[in-house]
């Protein structure tokens, strides 16, 4: 009998080891199939001549090679003039401006990391996201392709575990795409708006938007403005960060802008192209808003956004929304448009994940806003829209809190611009947000230039928009104290929350953190007392609303169970 017993577990051992070797083939076969499929291989290129040209160094910020130029700007911005064929354009990129290219991947990897701290997940990620952007690069015109290749020669050397300099890149153009779609993270909630005829005092197109894309603050401290002639289409200006050619913000000089606007999304199952790359094809291409509803028609992408287009010919804007399934193009019908986070279309505007996003953001709330302030401030000026972007209080000039995101300014913003596209005019906000100076950039007289001296002044300083005053203001301190004991509190430290409160006392969430970090500490009575106060204030969206209901009645079954 312990004969029969002893071969039956035998026969079990077996078994169990067969299965296991079968999972573990599997679990190998498609560690090797994600690796496989994950690989970009980069365009060919005949001539590569371009990776022989040095840049010359004027002073410490300031560099020329041929034509093209780079420095830092004496207001904090950096400029860059690249012209040429794609794979040169590139390779020029990043030889002028390589330490922002590697210094930008630094922050963004960092920040990844902080977003996702587990090691294992973030390999999973990484074959993820290789998978998932396998195809990507069909759906990439050639001429990016080959602009991205040449300028990733001038990646950082120590991410190759991530993927090859020209994978990065290229899955970096989508990361936008892919945090928007897959996470849901608010880390995009823009605002945008254009006048003209007798909403302009003027009557000239007007457009301002706030591009309030938060990946923490080092990641928008080394904002780029950025000068293209490329060999093929109209010369541009977009404003970007280092490795990125997309455009989230730009101008052509035949006075088209494009701007982008995140909308309500479902989670993506396949690859397309990056928003931002159908937005600079638009810049790129376009010299009107028909042509640019037939670049974005032809190209497909993979999230919902809208693109706020203003145009000088036809002297109006218009709001491209597309989805992955649909478009649309929305006018107003009179001689505005605004612009945040919802369709207005008669189509994707009736849709029900949009229904939703209207209900359950801010959007709405921030659209209202908008209206608001533009009607308040009668014909729209450059100034006016600028003082429409820094707004930080809510309908009726409540004070809902500094950061708040129902706000038109978020204090978040990566850049803040406007246009007048007329005139060829371009101003570009400088830090912190949208506070300070907005340097004002002529893209008449910069695409006249040939060359560039140490001493030469590319902005037009006696354009320059001052900065805000409220950077002088005791509210400004107490939003940096709010910040800093806000970090403190996610990093887990202990923090004085009777300080946490004084700082920004009319933000909801200010309470939530509060009540949050009492929770934790197991002081539900105090808790509970910072919920409650948090649902007296404006709520930025229904799921915070949910967030600060639920931990409000955990707080009383707690207590009640104490007892």
């Amino acid at each position: 009998m312990k004969t029969k017993k002893r071969s039956g577990w035998r026969r079990l051992g077996r078994i169990l080891l067969y299965i296991i070797g079968i999972f573990l083939l599997l679990f190998i076969g498609l560690a090797v199939y994600l690796v496989v499929v994950s690989r970009v291989t980069p365009p060919t290129i005949a001539d590569k001549r371009a990776l022989q040209l040095q840049r010359t160094q004027l002073d410490s910020t300031c560099y020329t090679l041929g034509n093209n130029w780079f420095r830092k700007s004496n207001s904090g911005l950096y400029e860059m003039y690249v012209e040429g064929a794609p794979f040169e354009r590139g390779v020029i990129n990043g030889k002028l401006s390589g330490e922002l290219i590697r210094r930008q991947e630094d922050v963004f990897v960092a920040q990844f990391s902080k977003m996702v701290p587990s090691t294992f997940y973030l390999h999973f990620l990484k074959y993820f996201i290789g998978w998932f952007n396998r195809d990507l690069p069909d759906h990439v015109p050639e001429e990016f392709k080959e602009e991205i290749y040449g300028e990733s020669f001038s990646a950082s050397p120590n991410y190759d575990y991530i993927g090859t300099n020209y994978a990065r890149l290229m899955n970096y153009h989508a990361a936008h795409d892919i945090g928007h779609a897959l996470q849901g993270m608010m880390l995009v909630g823009c605002t945008s708006f254009g006048t003209w005829n007798d909403q302009s005092a003027d009557s000239n197109l007007i457009i301002g938007r706030n591009f309030d894309f938060y990946m923490g603050d080092d990641f928008a401290a080394d904002k780029m403005v950025v000068f293209y002639r490329p060999e093929k289409g109209h010369n541009f200006m977009f404003v970007s960060w280092g490795g990125f050619t997309g455009v989230v913000s730009g101008m052509n000089d035949k006075g088209l802008t494009v701007t982008i606007n995140a909308a309500k999304t479902s989670v993506p199952t396949a690859a397309a192209t990056p928003v931002s790359l159908v937005a600079r094809e638009i810049l790129q291409y376009a010299k009107n808003i028909q042509e640019a509803w037939d670049i974005a028609k032809k190209r497909k992408m993979f999230v919902s956004e809208s693109f706020l287009i203003g145009s000088a010919e036809d002297n109006k804007a218009v709001i491209i929304e597309k989805t992955p399934e649909g478009m649309d193009m929305y006018t107003s019908g009179k001689n505005f448009i605004t612009c945040t986070n919802h369709f207005q279309g008669d189509s994707l505007g009736s849709l029900t994940s949009n229904k939703l996003q209207i209900r359950e953001s801010a959007s709405e709330y921030r659209y209202e806003r908008l209206t608001e302030l533009m009607k308040e401030k009668g014909p729209n000026t450059v100034q006016k829209t600028v003082s429409i972007l820094r707004d930080r209080g809510g309908l009726h000039n409540e004070d809902i809190g500094l950061g708040n995101e129902k706000a038109i300014n978020q204090l978040i913003a990566h850049h803040s611009i406007v246009f007048e596209p007329k005139k060829g005019m371009v101003w570009v906000s400088t830090a912190p947000w949208q506070e300070g100076q907005f340097i004002a950039y002529d893209l008449n007289k910069i695409f006249a230039m040939h060359g560039l001296t140490s001493d030469h002044e590319v902005y037009d300083s006696a354009q320059n928009i001052a900065a805000d005053s409220f950077l002088l203001s005791k509210d400004y301190l107490a939003f940096n104290t709010y910040r800093k004991l806000r970090d403190q509190i996610k990093e887990g430290a202990t923090v004085d929350i009777k300080a946490l409160i004084a700082a920004n006392p009319a933000y909801y969430h200010t309470y939530v953190l509060a009540g949050d970090y009492e929770y934790k500490r197991k002081a539900y009575a105090v808790a509970k007392q910072y919920y409650e106060t948090g649902l007296t204030k404006v709520i930025a969206t229904k799921g915070e609303e949910d967030h600060i209901r639920k931990q409000l009645a955990s707080c009383n079954s707690k207590l009640t169970a104490n007892r």
